[in-house]
């Protein structure tokens, strides 16, 4: 193995000696990539139409550089198996969906991410199928004799489907060509389970972030989670939950981390109302803060600005100079951060004009010439390397110093060291005194490297407009 991947690093908390692993301090990456490498919308193999262009897959080398450049230490893409259309209606588990490549291709990018100490985790689709999965097609052409009938939920040969299929069945959300698992099924449970060993075995992926997670079986969850950790300890389970108790998912018996929708809102309703209040009533209520435990704390959870689902950071902020605090904010607050592609360029992308509008093709050598937010991509870099060289910003506790509706700061710290982060805002350049949390030997402005001294035994820091500072104090 790579000595870039090593899965565990020692920290010390309070004098104990303790271990960290990879998950809980990476900095992710998110790749939508048939987005990304601009894959027909809707699969040949199944259209019958043909493809002109093939390993697709073989662009996003230049990528890894990319993210190693920003510091990434971790990338999640997905979808990748092989589906009718979007990339969730898979057809085959086992194979890479021929728009992008095929399974060689991914297995030399995985190769080529571990060279770079880049960890991968990819989409697991498990809720339901795609129509043209093997045993829904059995069912249709076999109907009550299917051996597969008890593979789904809700099959009724009583009903009728709006495919006109002489059977009703479950489907995720009303998207009839989304057909629910039954997950309390052995051998649907088995046949999974060996699809996540030949994708360890296969790739060597280090993770799995599982397609709504919210509608998956607990008792399904829990073995998975044994299973994952026998075949290779350091596995990472992450679960896409938008409403709800994460801790429900997130415990010793089910998954290491969740989407943190709660915070992902806040980032960016926070600024633009001017109300820093909103996002630090979340992280008390998530991770407590000075003097109370929250609903989360010990558990690390997904941080992102945006992602595949929903509007692009820079089409949601009132103010798109709001964008480095909204990052700094990605960075440094509890949680394990990543950046969803284009995003740190600022491209923008809505919702209500349809997924494809989130998930565009991107030339990596264009957008890096002509970035719609000049200056962005580098600052997220930053952010990336200060917290590479800084480990108590993942792994120290949370501390709230100052909070008013237009500035914020916090300090990520333990006994001995911390980093304290302060946002504005604001248009204007903001003056703040700070007590210091700890003892102070030394100061560093993380951004530019200048020795800071005590002012009347308080930290003073100018924080531009629309910006942040970030000061390590040991």
């Amino acid at each position: 193995m790579d000595s870039g991947l090593c899965s565990a690093k020692f920290r010390h908390t309070k004098g104990v000696q303790t271990m960290s692993k990879w998950y809980e301090t990476a900095s992710f990456y998110h790749i939508y990539p048939l987005g990304l490498l601009g894959a027909p919308a809707v699969n040949p193999c199944v259209s019958g139409e043909t493809d002109s262009e093939s390993h697709r897959l073989r662009q996003l080398i230049p990528w890894l550089d990319h993210m190693e450049q920003m510091s990434c230490s971790a990338l999640y893409i997905g979808p990748l198996f092989e589906s009718t259309a979007h990339g969730y209606d898979t057809i085959d588990y086992k194979k890479v969906d021929s728009r992008l490549g095929d399974n060689d291709d991914f297995k030399r990018l995985v190769e080529e991410a571990h060279k770079r100490g880049i960890r991968v985790v990819v989409d697991g689709v498990f809720n339901h199928t795609g129509r043209d999965f093997f045993a829904f097609k059995d069912i249709r052409a076999n109907r009550e004799n299917s051996p597969y009938r008890w593979w789904y939920r809700g099959i009724n040969f009583g009903w009728n489907s709006a495919y006109n299929d002489g059977f009703g069945y479950e489907s995720w959300r009303n998207c009839g060509d989304l057909v629910c698992l039954n997950l309390q099924n052995r051998e649907v449970k088995d046949y999974l389970f060996d699809v996540i060993r030949f994708w360890i075995h296969e790739f060597d992926i280090d993770g799995i972030r599982l397609d709504c997670a919210d509608c998956l079986d607990f008792d399904f969850l829990k073995e998975m989670r044994w299973m994952t950790g026998n075949e290779k300890e350091d596995f990472w389970l992450m679960g896409e939950v938008i409403h709800g108790d994460y801790s429900r998912w997130v415990n010793d018996e089910m998954l290491h981390s969740v989407t943190n929708y709660e915070l992902s809102k806040g980032l960016w309703s926070g600024h633009n109302s001017h109300n820093y209040f909103e996002i630090a009533h979340t992280i008390r209520r998530q991770f407590g803060d000075n003097w109370n435990r929250g609903l989360y704390e010990g558990r690390v959870l997904y941080t992102f600005a945006d992602n595949h689902d929903v509007s692009r950071l820079a089409s949601r902020l009132n103010e798109r100079r709001h964008t480095k605090p909204v990052y700094a904010l990605v960075y440094t607050l509890p949680g394990v951060p990543s950046v969803y592609y284009g995003s740190e360029w600022g491209i923008e992308g809505r919702k209500e004009d349809g997924d494809p509008a989130l998930r565009p093709a991107v030339d990596l050598e264009t957008i890096s010439r002509n970035p719609p937010i000049p200056g962005l991509e580098e600052f997220i870099a930053q952010l990336g390397k200060i917290r590479k060289e800084n480990p108590v910003i993942a792994e120290g506790k949370y501390r709230e110093l100052l909070l008013t509706c237009q500035h914020y700061a916090f300090a990520r710290m333990n006994d001995h060291e911390a980093v304290i982060v302060a946002c504005n805002n604001e248009d204007t350049e903001a003056d703040l005194w700070i007590q210091p949390p700890i003892e102070v030997n030394q100061m560093t402005d993380l951004r530019t490297g200048d020795t800071i001294v005590l002012e009347y035994n308080q930290l003073h820091i100018r924080v531009a407009g629309n910006d942040c500072a970030l000061i390590r104090l040991n």
